[in-house]
């Protein structure tokens, strides 16, 4: 099947060549965004393509965050509908539907009741309705014409009254002279070392020095140093670059992968920790890159090592993830840095390791 979109051409010939990969890798090879190309990949797979788009989780962790969204049930109060017999209504009160009347009392024909029948009304009326069609009650007559007093109803028109003010607010007494300050003046002054000045000359103040400057937080080191940074959602991150293996061809070839000619591998182990209070819901290493000398970032390569495991998605609040990352590069291209960001159009809050030859 043939398709005129020259992104899927791209993700169909990066798929092929791959053979089988996860999602976030194709999309950090073809640097897309993760949710279109699955996106992509499905529609592609519904179009007839032999692909087929899986998943991958944490049976506990999404256990866990199903039984965090659903929200408590509760038992329902009262009792149900339906749940009285027809029995336990009074004989008088009409009933919805073909109900038979209660046993126990006689029924009476269209003539009349018969003897022996109890009262019309042996149970009291419900509250509020009516046992027939009463007339409406006449409103009280007063006995005699008596004068109304009091204002008649309308508009009342009073004196005039000027429009509501704030009450200004009083300023509090002022605190009684103290005797010593009066004689030796405000504490850390030069009033009281000088008598040759006259009385009201202004006291030169000594005012304390500003505490210094707090450090920005870093954002560059070497390898093995560990900075911090803040993520999409405001993680609090510590990420430290433990390790970077260049060349590493032998673990790559050990895996069972093969280099071109002219190609090497390089590996980077970091670690993250989360020290805030919101999950990291990414992969730690998902846009590391190496930086070479000429400024080109080299990203990852969607291979994963079994001696030297990826990183898993997601770091909790209060947990350390450690993995590793793969990338193929030329023989003769020089690293000079290893870099994280949390988005590759944004590098505000990115981080670098400066790579010693």
């Amino acid at each position: 099947m043939v398709t005129p979109d020259p992104v899927d051409m791209r993700l169909l010939s990066l798929i092929a060549e791959m053979g089988r990969a996860a999602v976030h890798e194709v999309a950090a090879r073809l640097g897309m965004d993760p949710r279109e190309v699955a996106s992509r990949l499905v529609a592609l797979s519904a179009n007839g393509l032999p692909l087929v788009v899986g998943v991958e989780c944490d049976p506990n962790g999404i256990r866990a965050a199903l039984a965090a969204m659903t929200p408590p049930s509760y038992p329902v109060q009262g009792t149900p509908s339906g749940a009285y017999p027809a029995a336990a209504y009074p004989p008088n009160v009409v009933q919805s539907g073909g109900y038979p009347p209660p046993t126990g009392y006689p029924v009476a024909p269209s003539g009349g009741a018969p003897t022996g029948a109890p009262p019309v009304h042996p149970y009291p009326q419900p509250a509020g309705t009516p046992s027939g069609p009463y007339p409406p009650p006449v409103p009280a007559t007063p006995s005699g014409p008596y004068p109304v007093h009091g204002t008649p109803s309308g508009r009342y028109a009073g004196p005039a009254q000027p429009p509501s003010q704030p009450i200004p607010a009083q300023p509090p007494p002022p605190p009684p002279a103290d005797p010593v300050m009066s004689t030796w003046g405000p504490p850390q002054t030069s009033a009281w070392a000088r008598g040759d000045q006259p009385a009201g000359h202004a006291a030169v103040q000594v005012q304390p020095a500003p505490p210094p400057a707090r450090p920005a937080t870093a954002r560059t080191g070497k390898v093995g140093g560990t900075l911090e940074t803040e993520g999409l959602e405001g993680e609090r991150l510590a990420i430290q670059l433990v390790e970077v293996v260049d060349p590493a061809d032998f673990l790559f070839t050990a895996a069972g992968y093969r280099l071109q000619e002219g190609e090497r591998s390089v590996v980077v182990h970091t670690e993250m920790v989360n020290r805030g209070a919101v999950n990291f819901n990414s992969l730690p290493d998902l846009y590391l890159v190496l930086v070479t000398k000429d400024g080109q970032a080299v990203p990852k390569a969607p291979v994963s090592l079994s001696s030297r495991p990826p990183h898993r998605i997601g770091v909790a609040p209060g947990e350390t993830a450690g993995g590793h990352a793969v990338y193929v590069l030329p023989e003769n291209i020089e690293v000079t840095a290893v870099r994280w960001t949390a988005r590759p159009d944004d590098t505000s809050k990115a981080l670098t390791w400066t790579v010693e030859p």
